[in-house]
């Protein structure tokens, strides 16, 4: 199902008709300020499995991050983050970053990895923030990728939609996305290691 959302202004209606089903463990693509996202509950851990299964991997070697509305929620995700560390990811957002930092006891067993770190992204822009608000908890997202080799990722969400959407329970159109991923900074060794360089200007953050 394709679902037209407002990407400035999120109508109310339609973020509670996709945060019901989210809380039922459905799966849904969303844009965000870098590209279109499979996206569920970080409470549903089959949705989390489903998610892999789309990408191909198993659960926890799937590229999961979660999407906080704000610094303080993110904090319950993460521990041990330093003030150093702090100050890099609050000048950074919201905005196109993914920040790896220590994952706290609040992760799902099935979302911890071997180095117990986990992604976690503050996104610039209005309808994920609206479905975390709405949620009351993070979403857990990862890229959709594209079926062409040539490109990277799907940015239409019609074509999306044509592809992949009877797989997902929603497809939310907020118009096209992004080409460029959002750049990926390790917190976790002391100092800040910029892991990919995307859409997240490093310059002057670091």
């Amino acid at each position: 199902m394709l679902l037209a959302i407002h990407p400035k202004n999120p109508e109310p209606r339609k973020i509670t008709e996709v945060v019901q089903l989210l809380n039922k463990g459905a799966v849904v693509v969303c844009p965000t300020d870098t590209v279109y996202a499979f996206a569920c509950s970080a409470h549903q851990p089959r949705a989390m499995e489903a998610i892999a299964r789309l990408k191909g991997t198993k659960a926890h070697k799937t590229n999961l991050s979660l999407i906080c509305k704000d610094l303080s929620q993110l904090s319950l995700y993460a521990r041990a983050i330093d003030t150093p560390s702090f100050r890099v990811m609050k000048k950074a957002l919201p905005g196109p970053y993914t920040f790896i930092v220590p994952a706290s006891s609040q992760i799902p067993n099935l979302f911890k990895n071997k180095k117990h770190t986990v992604g976690i992204r503050v996104p610039d822009h209005p309808i994920p923030i609206a479905l975390v608000e709405a949620l009351g908890h993070a979403l857990v997202v990862t890229s959709v990728h594209d079926e062409d080799d040539l490109l990277e990722y799907t940015t239409d969400p019609e074509l999306i939609e044509e592809r992949i959407g009877r797989q997902v329970d929603v497809v939310i159109d907020g118009g096209m996305g992004g080409m460029q991923g959002s750049t990926v900074i390790d917190l976790t060794a002391g100092e800040p290691t910029v892991v990919r360089e995307g859409k997240g200007p490093v310059e002057g953050l670091l």
